[in-house]
């Protein structure tokens, strides 16, 4: 029993760490996600005629794979800029 709630706490631990380390790229999916529904919401497709944004859930889905993109890319910049002032110092 003991050791079961160690594997558990240990486990919790991770998805701490893992949520720490990518809070940035979280952010940005979520703020995808709802901009994708928002999308859908106000300006959709009420013939039905467009894939992405005739259902709503086609339309967040894709504003949250927006979000990654944008939000890898954003990642990607932070980590050279610190990696070049880190270098000049």
């Amino acid at each position: 029993m003991i050791a079961r709630l160690q594997d558990c706490k240990i486990h919790i631990m991770s998805m701490k760490e893992f949520i720490k380390k990518n809070k940035l790229l979280i952010i940005f999916i979520i703020a995808g996600l709802a901009g994708g529904f928002l999308y859908w919401k106000f300006v959709g497709c009420l013939t039905g005629s467009c894939p992405v944004k005739s259902v709503w859930y086609l339309s967040t889905l894709f504003g949250g794979l927006i979000g990654y993109l944008i939000g890898s890319i954003i990642e990607d910049l932070i980590a050279k800029f610190r990696k070049k002032r880190n270098a000049g110092e």
